[in-house]
């Protein structure tokens, strides 16, 4: 098994284009049906994705080994939808799905405030296809999303290339910390700044909690920065809950000023809280808990 994420996300340009391919060539449904073929061969042959996610389902959410094997390809199998969706709806077949805002009211008054604010999310449901719908009630106008994996930029570069051109921004991290300007121009731009707060990558500062009932490391920087500036933070996730229906939960942070290990807390919590509503869209094919012996 992988022992840490290396900082790359699963997809890549060749993916999308081939996703674009079929959606345009065959449909939504199809491309779904497609996906089984993807799947199977990633049960199979990516090795240490399956073990890790299989870990996730049988010692830390507890369910039966056949259950566990049953579920790593469903798991697989919603990861495949929701990059199908992402690309999809960027392609302008918006109108094909429909959207639950739980919360929307939360991101309104945020930004009516005009002090910017962080959006803690995670590498659980698809977030990025939310900008898409937020722009029918005025919520923003632009997010800008935190993240190491240059892949994305490349993907982003390449859909808003083929389809309609996204109002995300990316601030991609780097190791002369510039991207901490960046952050803090946006915030003053009275923008939207998000951070994936469930990759940790080695040799970067980090914190421990509890999660799922074993200890992991998650990245220091974001909870640092939430409990330093002084704007609003909020958790905020993008869950699929059929076919074409998404929902969108927000929910406010209590920060205490300087707390970051208390701010960490609370988004396990809260992170735990959704994985219990939506256990098949955990996306994280890596070794989370340090479990190298895969106990």
């Amino acid at each position: 098994m992988a022992t840490e994420w290396e900082g790359k996300s699963k997809g890549t340009v060749l993916g999308y284009r081939i996703y674009i391919f079929f959606i345009k060539k065959l449909g939504l449904s199809a491309s779904y049906a497609l996906l089984h073929f993807v799947v199977l061969y990633y049960c199979i042959f990516s090795v240490a994705s399956t073990r890790a996610i299989f870990y996730y389902f049988h010692k830390r959410l507890r369910q039966s080994t056949l259950k566990s094997l049953f579920n790593v390809y469903r798991n697989y199998y919603v990861f495949g939808q929701t990059i199908i969706d992402k690309a999809a709806i960027s392609a302008g077949l918006r109108d094909r799905f429909t959207y639950d805002f739980d919360g929307i009211d939360k991101i309104e008054d945020l930004l009516s405030q005009k002090k910017g604010g962080i959006l803690l999310s995670a590498h659980i449901g698809n977030f990025e296809v939310a900008q898409h719908f937020l722009q029918d009630v005025n919520a923003f106008s632009s997010i800008n999303l935190v993240t190491w994996d240059r892949e994305h930029e490349e993907i982003k570069a390449y859909l808003d290339s083929v389809t309609s051109k996204s109002n995300i921004k990316l601030i991609l991290i780097k190791e002369d910390m510039s991207h901490i300007f960046e952050i803090h121009t946006a915030l003053t731009n009275g923008e939207l700044v998000c951070f994936t707060g469930d990759r940790y990558i080695e040799g970067t500062k980090f914190l421990e909690q509890q999660f799922l009932g074993a200890t992991a490391k998650f990245p220091m920087g974001p909870y640092l920065l939430a409990s330093r500036l002084k704007v609003p933070v909020l958790f905020v996730y993008v869950m699929k809950e059929s076919k074409k229906h998404y929902h969108l939960y927000a929910r406010t942070a209590e920060v205490k000023r300087g707390d970051a290990q208390g701010l960490l807390e609370k988004y396990t919590d809260n992170l735990e809280w959704i994985i219990e509503k939506y256990p098949l869209q955990w996306f994280n094919y890596f070794d989370f808990w340090g479990d190298k012996a895969n106990k």
